[in-house]
């Protein structure tokens, strides 16, 4: 999945001409594929905590773990998605500047 994350984001800087279009570009995809794969991760992490919950005390405890891990991603992702724009035109007005 990273793999083709990063085919997708090198396709946006091959064919943008200028560095904000490209920016603009990576922050459209972050914003529609982040939240869906945050979506997936907290399903994920409802799923484990319930399967933890059926099994021992050791494998319960590492699926408590693991569904901590997968909400706490999500919601790391899901901040970075809500935060892209601001982000991005941090590095716009700063890519302007120096040019």
């Amino acid at each position: 999945m990273l793999f083709l994350l990063a085919v997708v984001l090198a396709g946006n800087l091959v064919f943008a001409q200028t560095l904000s279009e490209q920016l603009s570009n990576i922050m459209t995809q972050i914003q529609s594929i982040v939240p869906i794969v945050a979506l997936v991760m907290i399903v994920l992490a409802g799923l484990v905590y319930a399967a933890g919950q059926v099994m021992g005390a050791e494998m319960r405890s590492r699926a408590n773990v693991w569904a901590t891990s997968l909400l706490v991603g999500a919601i790391i992702g899901l901040v970075l998605a809500a935060t892209a724009p601001g982000i991005v035109g941090l590095f716009s007005g700063a890519a302007l500047l120096t040019s």
